[in-house]
């Protein structure tokens, strides 16, 4: 009767227990190798500050803060952020301008744009009073699992100067990453080049990152025990600079007091803590900190109060 019912063939049956394969992820950005592991450890808090949070609108915001400090300059910085309407995630929306401007008129300002799905463009200009410090483009193209980025640091085509950097990311399966780095620099009687492999395995509570190259060695490692608990520890070897630094942090979340504690030990002999804490129903959150390095001496603590 041949195939007169239509039956598919024998050997084109699908086989019983066969899996889909799941398509790969994208890797994300090189500079967000590290992030996880970064996001714990606490920042550096110095002197006494005021932040004051202002929404204005669903797509701008203002922040006004007044720092007074004792070991550097105190000062007045204003703060602005605009979004648009493009949101690819909760944390990508396109485009944003960024601007932070202190009493003294130095500017730091970012621009975020989508030009088209994949491909991504960023600006960055930094100023000290009425002069250029930095100026930076990026270009990056973010494929189904990889990306690829290229950033031009301070050109200057009358100086004939330039530094480029490029990077890719290749997701090899679910968990892991590998891909690289190229740093080329170019001024009047120097010219060179630095080449950086690197590699991100990422399980199920914790990540692992390492970036290896000619100008030293980077490797980080995060582990999250619970909803609560936090742990990161690092590692960084700088030839040029012939020093190696060590750092175990933590960060410990407790939901029922509204706190947030960090906590840093590294090898320089550092011990650095932040403690935060939110005033609900108020809009306000109070932040203490001390670091200590036992090497050098040194002592300074910080405190900051945020409204909005």
């Amino acid at each position: 009767m041949g195939n007169m019912l239509g039956l598919a063939p024998l050997g084109a049956l699908p086989r019983r227990g066969a899996r889909r394969e799941e398509p790969l992820p994208n890797p994300g950005s090189f500079d967000e190798l590290h992030r996880l592991c970064k996001d714990v450890f606490p920042a550096q808090m110095e002197g006494v500050k005021f932040i004051v949070n202002k929404v204005l609108s669903s797509h701008f915001q203002v922040t006004h803060t007044v720092h007074m400090s004792a070991l550097g300059l105190s000062g007045y910085h204003l703060h602005a952020a605009f979004v648009g309407d493009q949101q690819l995630s909760s944390t990508e929306v396109f485009p944003t301008v960024v601007g932070d401007m202190d009493s003294s008129g130095s500017l730091n300002a970012q621009v975020l744009l989508l030009l088209a799905e994949r491909l991504r463009a960023k600006a960055v200009f930094q100023t000290q009073q009425a002069k250029f410090l930095t100026w930076q483009f990026d270009g990056e193209y973010r494929g189904d699992d990889y990306t690829a980025t290229l950033t031009l640091g301070n050109p200057d085509l009358i100086g004939e100067s330039v530094i480029m950097v490029a990077h890719f990311l290749q997701s090899l399966t679910q968990r892991l990453v590998l891909g690289g780095e190229l740093v080329y620099h170019r001024r009047p009687g120097e010219e060179g080049a630095i080449l950086t492999l690197a590699g991100k395995y990422s399980a199920l509570h914790w990540v692992a990152t390492l970036n290896v190259g000619s100008g030293g060695a980077h490797a980080s490692y995060y582990h999250r025990a619970n909803e609560q608990v936090q742990v990161g520890v690092e590692f960084e070897a700088n030839t040029r600079l012939q020093d190696t630094t060590f750092s175990f942090g933590y960060h410990l979340t407790l939901p029922q007091a509204n706190m947030v504690f960090r906590g840093l030990v590294d090898s320089n002999w550092c011990v650095a803590a932040v403690l935060e804490k939110k005033m609900p129903p108020l809009p306000v959150t109070l932040a203490l900190g001390a670091f200590l390095n036992h090497w050098r001496n040194r002592f300074h603590c910080g405190f900051s109060i945020t409204v909005g």
